[in-house]
């Protein structure tokens, strides 16, 4: 598969889990809710103390396997290298990710002040590699 048939099907699926490097080498799976950003990169919303940010902080690797709603069915992996974009810088990236993936919020004013009260960071994953190839 490539790079740009992975960004198309995530941009219409978010629900997913990322894998992230633990220090102890083992990998630890979250989670998460995805988008796609205007560059391509796969984004998550995450709370700067949450045990990914700390792994990524480490070794920014990343992968993410993205399903559908139904869990069976299609699905596609993708991976590459994360970047952790912390507060005030990730305010309005936050706000452009809640919009690609949720619409309009009812109050603006509210999300912005709930990403600063739970100290919300953007995690962005550039892709590097996607799959799967081939069908078992």
């Amino acid at each position: 598969m490539d790079l740009d048939q992975a960004r198309a099907f995530i941009r219409r699926h978010h629900r997913a889990v990322l894998a992230t490097r633990h220090p102890s080498g083992r990998l630890q799976l979250t989670p998460v809710t995805v988008g796609v950003d205007e560059a391509g990169r796969v984004e998550v919303s995450t709370r700067e103390t949450a045990r990914k940010v700390r792994n990524l902080a480490q070794d920014p690797w990343a992968s993410v396997c993205v399903m559908t709603d139904r869990f069976y069915g299609e699905w596609v992996q993708v991976e590459g290298e994360a970047e952790i974009v912390h507060l005030p810088e990730a305010l309005e990236p936050l706000v452009d990710y809640y919009r690609r993936i949720s619409g309009e919020h009812p109050d603006w004013d509210d999300y912005r002040a709930a990403m600063r009260r739970d100290r919300r960071v953007l995690v962005r994953v550039t892709l590097t590699r996607a799959g799967p190839d081939v069908q078992g």
